[in-house]
């Protein structure tokens, strides 16, 4: 991490929403979501503020080697956001502690207020960190840490 990820960093995305990003599009597997209203899904638009704060801290990082992972989501998903509407995400690094960021965030589609709330992130050694879920991943099925068979 660099000197420069510090509280108070700001940072606007916005991202035109496709069709694909509809709740029926989110989980295909799911016929109850096949039915549901083809309006932006609201783990889509986790994902769109995961990468606004991705976006906002990746200059203060040493980046591809350190990357940030959500660790913590307090949102509101207000208002239905049909496809071809613009959402506009604003996020704003509150604290940083430690490896931990703590980020307040409001999106809105051009009519409405979609979300507000916070995030958190970690920064992570990417090549730890995906070396550890090799390892998990690995692991016979049924065995637990810490526990014997």
């Amino acid at each position: 991490m660099k000197d420069t990820l510090q509280p108070g960093l700001t940072y606007e995305f916005r991202f035109t929403v496709p069709e694909n990003k509809t709740v029926p599009h989110l989980l295909p597997e799911s016929p109850e979501f096949a039915v549901m209203p083809r309006v932006l899904a609201s783990g889509f638009m986790v994902g769109l503020i995961e990468w606004a704060c991705i976006l906002a801290v990746n200059p203060h990082l040493d980046w591809p080697r350190e990357q940030t992972v959500g660790i913590g989501f307090n949102l509101t998903h207000e208002a239905a956001t049909p496809p071809g509407l613009t959402v506009t995400v604003k996020v704003r690094l509150e604290k940083v502690e430690g490896r931990k960021l703590t980020f307040s965030v409001v999106a809105d589609d051009g009519v409405d207020k979609i979300s507000e709330g916070t995030h958190e992130r970690f920064v992570i050694d990417a090549e730890r960190f995906n070396a550890r879920a090799a390892a998990k991943a690995a692991r016979p099925v049924g065995m637990e840490i810490g526990r014997r068979a």
